[in-house]
């Protein structure tokens, strides 16, 4: 058994994610993603699509990312 990095459950099935040279555990999906997903740097929101990225900063759609002057950016349909 593995301990999550998340919340400290020491559960059977536990699991690992590889990412950027570091391993984590987990012992939920939910726990995984609140420590990988991205937060939107205009609404905070866990951003758990393929998002969008500009100067350094991540947004969970082209509305967010043009509330922080990127108006450059659109949703991909």
């Amino acid at each position: 058994m593995a301990e999550c990095e998340v919340c400290g459950n020491d559960y059977a099935m536990s699991f690992e994610v590889r990412a950027a040279g570091a391993v984590h555990v987990f012992d939920s999906f939910e726990c995984a993603v609140q420590r990988m997903a991205p937060i939107c740097d205009n609404c905070q929101c866990r951003i758990l699509g393929h998002g969008l990225q500009a100067d350094g900063q991540f947004f969970c759609c082209a509305h967010c990312a043009r509330q922080k002057g990127h108006a450059q950016l659109v949703d991909s349909a």
